[in-house]
């Protein structure tokens, strides 16, 4: 089973960051996609950023209009790990943040998509 556990939520004033980490951990192959959403009380879930294991540069990312330019998605190889530095944050940041993990399962060609358990952030002047 592969495990995904997020840290680093928390409560901050307008104009201040924060920076949550993922770290995963299972019988993981071929890394697709790994990326950050979140979900505002009564709304679907929806994408923050996203990056890839793939390219010429090791990682093609991917933000949402309202967070560029203040969020940076990154990976850390050796720790198994996602990150997401969030500056400049707005009242608008505030909801539940989940780690997402697109990867094969114990063998080539699987392809399954994993979740985390979320962590909150909220934003309040």
């Amino acid at each position: 089973q592969v495990q995904l556990v997020e840290s680093g939520g928390g409560l901050v004033q307008p104009g201040e960051s924060l920076r949550l980490s993922c770290a995963f951990s299972g019988s993981i192959f071929s890394i697709y996609l790994m990326g950050w959403y979140r979900q505002y009380p009564g709304r679907q879930r929806e994408l923050v950023a996203r990056i890839t294991s793939g390219g010429t540069s090791g990682g093609r990312t991917d933000y949402a209009d309202s967070v560029k330019g203040r969020f940076t998605i990154s990976r850390d190889n050796a720790r198994n790990t996602v990150n997401l530095q969030m500056n400049n944050l707005k009242p608008e940041d505030t909801a539940v943040y989940y780690c997402y993990l697109n990867c094969d399962f114990k063998s080539y060609g699987s392809r399954f998509n994993y979740w985390g358990q979320g962590t909150q952030v909220t934003v309040s002047s």
